[in-house]
């Protein structure tokens, strides 16, 4: 069944629970998306790069096609959209929700670019997705990882102005492979959660530290963003049965196995599991 994040995260900020957003680049990480999630018995969001699927409209005919007829609740959100045209090229695509990323932009020109994009796809029933504060780059993380964190009365404000639906925030995580874990700054995430009145996200899942997101979850993100770990997940099932050599023949099983897996993992971290 295919759905809005939005629905998807209003429910999770209310049972108190989180939904792993799964990237996905092709058919095979779209099935093994909903794969664990039928399994778990899980929503699911789905996420993808427009740089990764520069032709957006086709993946997304078989994304959609494919979350149709799932078993689950499935959203399928553009990431870190970054220029007006691509929102436009993923609404038409099919995707149910885009995520419009000016984070790195001032505060009142990452509003008034986000408003513009909130009110086209408010028009035809899409959800958005923004960016307050900056997450940045785990292999800079002592900069970047340190530093930027989301203000909650200028969170609140962001809200209010551009009327988005979900707030990605900074508190500490990084996109990418972290030296060591990072540390989360969990006094401002309760802040955030009790004034910012939407769903809250967060990014660079890949590598944060079990601990750090089961008490993210519960103190309040709703959307968790996975991409790295699922990489990795399956490269390394892949290596694992492929050491003499014939376990090539099975390689997009192997992948698929992989990325299913670590998917699965999420979504009992997260609480998810049995909220389908």
């Amino acid at each position: 069944m295919l759905i809005s994040m939005i629905e998807l995260m209003k429910k999770a900020r209310e049972g108190h629970y989180c939904v792993p957003a799964i990237a996905v680049e092709n058919e095979h990480s779209v099935r093994a998306a909903i794969k664990a999630a039928e399994e778990k018995r899980s929503p699911l969001i789905m996420i993808s790069l427009f740089k990764v699927n520069p032709d957006i409209c086709y993946f997304g005919r078989i994304v959609t096609d494919l979350a149709i007829r799932a078993g689950v609740p499935v959203a399928m959100c553009q990431d870190h959209g970054g220029t007006y045209e691509e929102a436009i090229w993923a609404i038409r695509a099919g995707f149910t929700d885009v995520m419009a990323d000016r984070s790195t932009l001032p505060f009142e020109e990452n509003i008034a670019q986000v408003s513009e994009i909130v009110r086209i796809a408010h028009a035809v029933g899409v959800g958005v997705e923004a960016e307050l504060g900056h997450v940045g780059i785990a292999t800079n993380y002592e900069v970047d990882g340190t530093s930027g964190f989301t203000v909650p009365a200028e969170a609140v404000e962001y809200v209010e102005r551009t009327g988005v639906d979900a707030l990605a925030v900074a508190i500490g995580t990084a996109h990418g492979v972290y030296k060591g874990v990072p540390k989360l700054q969990f006094e401002l995430l309760r802040e955030l959660r009790e004034k910012v009145p939407v769903p809250l996200v967060l990014h660079g899942g890949s590598g944060t530290g079990e601990e750090n997101l089961k008490r993210a979850c519960r103190m309040g993100i709703c959307k968790l963003n996975i991409s790295n770990d699922l990489k990795r997940g399956a490269i390394g099932n892949l290596n694992e049965n492929c050491k003499d050599g014939m376990g090539a023949y099975a390689m997009y099983p192997l992948l698929f196995e992989g990325y299913k897996n670590v998917a699965a993992g999420y979504m009992d971290l997260c609480g998810s599991a049995g909220k389908a």
